[in-house]
């Protein structure tokens, strides 16, 4: 398991349990705990914190009448690859941030040292690096260039995230995500450190990547499109879009002009990578969500609740 890959010594995990149990079971404050311990608060809040993302603590939260978390065996199947629900919240904001949570405890649980990671971008993948704060040592690749966008940041911070981490080599794309022609995008993707960074997404263990579909809300791509863009896109049947790269229904990739336009990861390499943990949000999600699972380039679901419903919907479950 991750406790033992990033060698954490038994008295701490010790202390974290026995300050999860005066927290969560005893309800006593950080403050008496720090007390009593003789840690300062801020510990305390660290290892409570620890405990739950190395699975110490698990905490189930649910309505009576709350039925999303039955629908991952019956997604899982339904679709053939494994499905993770997050948990539920009312706000999409806090829906998002613990679709990143869980996002981060799946990707934790599948990284081993030596490990080759691909890591692509989205406002739920940027949120989930916040959540993983150490790896075991291992490549980390950025699979997509850059595509700022309001009130977020992009995929080069993000790399600068894991750059950070002890152990971690990163392989950054110096590039935006989309350019305005290909010959420029061709240019790009020549570069020696971004033709290297491409390179390695064909060897790729364990890829990160987001679905998208295809309206302003439920893509980060669309919105940044000029209209010219989106009519010539518009003469192609999109589901969705992983990481600027355009699939139909059947999780085939559509040759729009476009896609000579994108410097990132191709869908084939997707494929080729034996593990590719890919996140879906919101209903307008779930049939792009579905194509990527035909296409053969999805090998891990990790949905929100309201992604969830609607998949099971479009599948027949429910």
């Amino acid at each position: 398991m991750f406790v033992e890959e990033v060698a954490v010594d038994h008295d701490e995990l010790v202390l974290m349990r026995d300050v999860s149990v005066d927290f969560h079971v005893d309800g006593k404050s950080k403050v008496e705990i720090a007390n009593e311990r003789q840690l300062s608060r801020f510990r305390v809040a660290r290892l409570l914190n620890t405990a739950r993302e190395l699975g110490i603590v698990r905490i189930s939260i649910a309505l009576p009448e709350d039925t999303e978390e039955d629908l991952s065996e019956p997604l899982t199947e339904a679709l053939g690859v494994p499905v993770i629900i997050a948990p539920s919240h009312s706000e999409p904001q806090q829906r998002r941030d613990l679709l990143a949570r869980t996002l981060a405890r799946a990707v934790r649980e599948r990284v081993t040292e030596g490990m080759t990671v691909g890591i692509s971008w989205s406002r739920t993948i940027e949120s989930a690096a916040r959540y993983l704060d150490r790896l075991p040592p291992c490549d980390v690749v950025q699979l997509v260039g850059a595509q700022p966008v309001e009130g977020s940041g992009d995929s080069l911070e993000l790399i600068q995230h894991f750059k950070a981490l002890p152990g971690v080599r990163t392989w950054p794309i110096w590039a935006p995500l989309t350019v305005r022609d290909a010959t420029t995008a061709a240019g790009l993707r020549a570069q020696p450190q971004i033709a290297e960074a491409l390179a390695r997404a064909d060897s790729l263990d364990l890829a990160v990547v987001a679905i998208g579909g295809w309206t302003p809300q439920a893509s980060t791509v669309y919105p940044t499109l000029s209209p010219a863009d989106r009519a010539a896109i518009e003469a192609h049947e999109v589901a969705g879009e992983c990481s600027g790269r355009l699939f139909d229904a059947d999780g085939r990739e559509l040759h729009a002009p476009l896609e000579e336009r994108v410097v990132a990861v191709t869908l084939d390499q997707l494929r080729r990578t034996p593990t590719v943990v890919a996140c879906g949000f919101g209903r307008a999600t779930a049939r792009a969500v579905r194509a990527g699972v035909r296409g053969g380039f999805v090998g891990v679901l990790v949905l929100d609740t309201e992604c969830a419903r609607a998949l099971a919907e479009l599948t027949g479950i429910l």
